[in-house]
């Protein structure tokens, strides 16, 4: 399906739509009814397990690992009030600065 808008902007968009529907009929519904504490937990299991696909060497298994990575970090996203455009506006400043550099200027 081709839109104006990118693929994890039509996913947030999804996810954001789940949110007070009943947990039964939706496992995003169901995410948000645990909290963000259960969320963010979720978020670090897809991480590990997209390293693990990774080691192992299947690119295969390492797509579908971060699609479930990324989903995740959507659902938390939307649960702490972050939209995609507020990460996008950050990559967009970053774009064309030295990761070194860059890093170097965030306050510590």
């Amino acid at each position: 399906m081709t839109t104006d808008k990118h693929t994890l902007d039509r996913l947030f968009a999804t996810i954001e739509s789940r949110k007070g529907a009943d947990p039964a009929s939706s496992y995003t519904a169901k995410l948000f009814g645990k909290g963000k504490a259960k969320i963010a937990q979720k978020l670090g299991e897809e991480a590990t397990e997209t390293v693990i696909a990774a080691m192992g060497g299947d690119q295969r298994e390492v797509a579908s690992e971060s699609a479930d990575l990324l989903y995740h970090l959507l659902v938390l996203w939307a649960e702490t009030g972050v939209a995609p455009e507020d990460v996008w506006a950050i990559l967009d400043e970053r774009e064309g600065v030295s990761g070194i550099a860059e890093k170097a200027s965030r306050k510590e």
